[in-house]
Parts: C-alpha cells; sequence; structure tokens
C-alpha cells in the first residue's frame, strides 16, 4: 500500500515539474536590430515592452494588406508600453524598402535584416508575414505565421500589458 501511495506521489511531482518545464515560454533570441535611419538595439533593449516582431517584405500582398491593421494595434497600445518592430527580410532590396516606408509613414520601428541574422535568429524565419509576441520579461508567447486575427491579437495584447513587468 505505501509503495502504490509513492508511486502516485512520484508521479504526480514529475507531472506538475513537467507541466512547468514544458509550458515555460522561451525566450527571444538575442539578436542585434539596426534601424533604417542607421540606430542599432538588440532583444534586450526591448525588454519592459510588450513587443510584435513582424517579418514583412515590400513583394508580399500580406504583408502589405496587413500593414493598416498594425498601424492601428500599434497606435492603440504604443501609450500602454506597446511597440511594433517591422522586419525587412535580407532579400527585400533595401532602397526599396525604405521607400515603402517613407510613402506609408508607419509608426513603427522599421529594421533591415542585411545579413540574415534576425531572421536566422527566430527559428529561420523565410515565410513572410511571420510574427513573433514577446512578453515585457522578452520572452516569445506567440507565432503566427500569415496575416494575425487582430481581435484575438488584441485580446493577447491586453493580458500581457496588464502583467507586471
Amino acid at each position: 500500500m505505501k509503495l502504490k501511495i509513492a508511486a502516485a506521489v512520484a508521479v504526480l511531482v514529475l507531472a506538475v515539474a513537467g507541466f512547468f518545464v514544458f509550458t515555460q515560454k522561451p525566450a527571444a533570441p538575442d539578436v542585434a536590430f539596426s534601424t533604417l535611419q542607421g540606430q542599432s538595439f538588440r532583444t534586450a533593449d526591448l525588454r519592459g515592452k510588450v513587443v510584435l516582431v513582424n517579418f514583412w517584405a515590400t513583394t508580399c500582398t500580406t504583408c502589405i494588406k496587413e500593414m493598416p491593421a498594425l498601424k492601428a494595434t500599434q497606435e492603440k497600445f504604443e501609450a500602454r508600453g506597446y511597440r511594433t518592430v517591422a522586419v525587412a527580410m535580407d532579400y527585400d532590396p533595401p532602397a526599396q524598402v525604405a521607400a515603402f516606408v517613407e510613402r506609408s509613414a508607419l509608426p513603427f520601428t522599421f529594421v533591415l535584416d542585411r545579413d540574415g541574422s534576425i531572421a536566422r535568429g527566430f527559428e529561420g524565419v523565410r515565410l513572410t508575414p511571420t510574427s513573433y509576441v514577446l512578453d515585457k520579461h522578452g520572452r516569445i508567447v506567440q507565432k503566427i505565421l500569415g496575416e494575425p486575427d487582430f481581435d484575438k491579437l488584441h485580446g493577447l495584447l491586453e493580458q500581457l500589458l496588464a502583467e507586471p513587468a
């Protein structure tokens, strides 16, 4: 009888430990970003904010289509500590990216992934759009392939912004 109880307790302890180990949010990769204006920052510099890292390209029609909704999201949550970092893929010509950014006047931080190192750091992103939601601690909370469901994204952002830093 004691052996069965001990075995049951051991299984329960392992299950609880497994839950915490396997539900741990992974840290965002430590990558260097460089804005179109030449300013540099790292992933660690984003801590304390909820961040959407959006991989996009000027040749991606879905990417261009989602930009107005990304802009509305930025404007809705910016005052509460939200930031959008739009990462132009390495195959996107920098002059083409700069022209798009100038025409569109979007309120994001636009960066160029000149050598593909940012995409490689984020699981080797090649498909656009791909977005990652980071919490205030710099952990990846969600990966989004394609255009986000903005109602669900806004709900997640509300939740993350309400959490302590």
